[in-house]
C-alpha cells in the first residue's frame, strides 16, 4: 500500500492537533454523473495514487476525495492533508459513499511496533468515522497471505479457506487484525459494509520480501518444500478496487493472476538458479540474521517461499472482473524493476558489497555472521 513519509509520522503522535486541509478543489461534473462519491486514504503515493489516478478520470465516479500526510498530483481530486489516526477524518469522508482505506505502512524498514500502532489505529478511526458520518462501504486492502503458507494448503486455495496466517511474517499480524476490525464493523455500526481485498504477491513499484527474493544472486529453496508463485499487477489491483469501489463485488475476496507457476518454472523463466538449505539450516539462519539486526526479515516471511498459498479469484471472474497480465509478464515485469539490484538473505547489498561478495559466497558471508556472532555471545557468557 502506500507508505506516510515516516518524518510526518514521527514528529505526530496521536493527540496531536489535525493540520489544516488545503483548500478544495472541486472537479467539475456534468450533471448526469449520478456515480458514487469515492474517498481514498493514502492517495499520494504508491497504489493510493494510482487508484486516486484512475477513480478521477472515470466517467463512473462523481467525486474523488483524497486524504494523505501530504499532497499528491492527482489534480482533479479534493484533497485533504492529514493523520488517518485523526478523529477529524470523519469530517472529511463526510458527502462520501464509499471509502477505500491504503493508508497502510508495510515497509520493511520501519519499527514493528510503530507499524502495527499506524496500522490498526489507523483503520480503527477510518471504520469509526467512515460510520458515523453516513458512508456505507469501506473497502479494505490486506493481503492473501492472510491464508498462511503451510505445507498442507489446497493449490489453490478456496476464497473462504479458514485465514491461517500467524503474525511472523512482516506485516501480516497487522492484516489480520485489520481483518478482524473489519468483520467487526458491521456488527457495532449497523449499516455499514465492509469489502476486504486480498492481493497475491504484489508486483509494480513495491518493495517486499517477496519481491526482493528476486533481487538475489540464487533463489533459495527450503529442501523439501514446494513453492508456488501467483503474482498481481497493481494495475489489476487498482480495477479490481475500482469494482468494490462501485460495488460490482462485496465480501471477502482475493485478486490475482489465473493459476500459479511452480518454483521450477519461475527458475526457468528468470535464468536464475537455485541454492538449496536444509529447513533447519534455513530457518535458524533466517531467525538469527534478523535478531542480531543483519536483515530485516523476520524468518516467517521465509514460509511464503517454501509452501503454497495460492488462491482462486473466482469471484472476481463471476462478477465480469479479468486480470490483464499473466504470471508470466508480472514475473518478467518485476524482473525488469529488480535488475541491478542486489540482495541476500532480504539485506539490499550496495554494488560494491555485491561485487566483493560474490553470489553464492555473500549468502554464506552472511550465514558466517550469524554463527560468528552467536559464538561469541557464547563465549561472552562464559567469561
Amino acid at each position: 500500500m502506500s507508505s506516510p513519509d515516516p518524518q510526518v509520522r514521527a514528529a505526530r503522535n496521536l493527540t496531536d492537533p489535525s493540520p489544516e486541509s488545503t483548500p478544495e478543489e472541486k472537479r467539475p461534473r456534468s450533471p448526469g454523473n449520478r456515480g458514487p462519491v469515492v474517498a481514498v486514504t493514502g492517495a499520494a503515493t504508491g497504489i493510493g495514487e494510482l487508484l486516486t489516478s484512475h477513480l478521477a478520470a472515470s466517467d463512473a465516479i462523481k467525486q474523488v476525495i483524497a486524504i494523505d500526510e501530504r499532497r499528491g498530483e492527482v489534480s482533479e481530486a479534493t484533497w485533504h492533508i492529514l493523520d488517518v489516526r485523526d478523529p477529524a477524518i470523519a469530517e472529511k469522508l463526510r458527502g462520501a459513499d464509499v471509502v477505500v482505506h491504503l493508508a497502510l505502512d508495510l515497509d520493511l524498514e520501519t519499527d514493528p511496533a510503530a507499524r502495527t500502532a499506524y496500522n490498526v489505529r489507523g483503520t480503527q478511526t477510518v471504520l469509526t468515522a467512515a460510520a458515523a458520518v453516513g458512508v456505507h462501504r469501506v473497502v479494505l486492502c490486506t493481503s492473501a497471505m492472510v491464508y498462511g503458507a503451510l505445507a498442507d494448503n489446497d493449490v489453490p486455495l478456496s476464497e473462504d479457506a479458514e485465514l491461517r496466517a500467524t503474525a511472523e511474517a512482516t506485516g501480516v499480524g497487522d492484516l489480520l487484525e485489520i481483518e478482524r476490525l473489519g468483520r467487526r464493523a458491521p456488527r457495532a455500526h449497523p449499516g455499514l459494509n465492509v469489502t476486504v481485498v486480498r492481493p497475491t504477491v504484489l508486483v509494480g513499484g513495491t518493495d517486499t520480501a517477496l519481491t526482493r527474493y528476486f533481487e538475489s544472486p540464487r533463489l533459495l529453496v527450503v529442501a523439501g518444500s514446494r513453492p508456488t508463485w501467483q503474482f498481481c499487477h497493481v494495475e489489476d489491483l487498482v480495477t479490481a478496487l475500482e469494482y468494490a469501489a462501485l460495488e460490482k463485488i462485496d465480501g471477502e475476496f482475493a485478486v490475482g493472476c489465473d493459476g500459479w507457476l511452480e518454483q521450477e518454472e519461475v527458475e526457468e523463466l528468470t535464468g536464475v538458479r537455485r541454492m538449496e538449505l536444509p529447513s533447519a539450516v534455513a530457518l535458524g539462519a533466517a531467525a538469527r540474521l534478523h535478531r542480531i539486526g543483519l536483515t530485516p526479515s523476520p524468518a516467517g516471511d521465509l514460509a511464503y517461499t517454501m509452501h503454497p498459498w495460492v488462491v482462486s479469484v473466482s469471484r472476481l471472474h463471476d462478477a465480469g472482473w479479468r486480470p490483464k497480465w499473466t504470471n508470466e509478464e508480472v514475473l518478467g515485469a518485476l524482473l525488469e524493476e529488480v535488475e541491478g539490484r542486489h540482495t541476500l538473505a532480504g539485506r539490499r547489498l550496495g554494488r560494491k558489497d555485491a561485487t566483493a561478495a560474490g553470489a553464492a559466497g555473500a549468502t554464506v558471508a552472511l550465514l558466517g555472521a550469524a554463527a560468528v556472532v552467536r559464538r561469541a555471545r557464547k563465549a561472552r557468557r562464559r567469561i
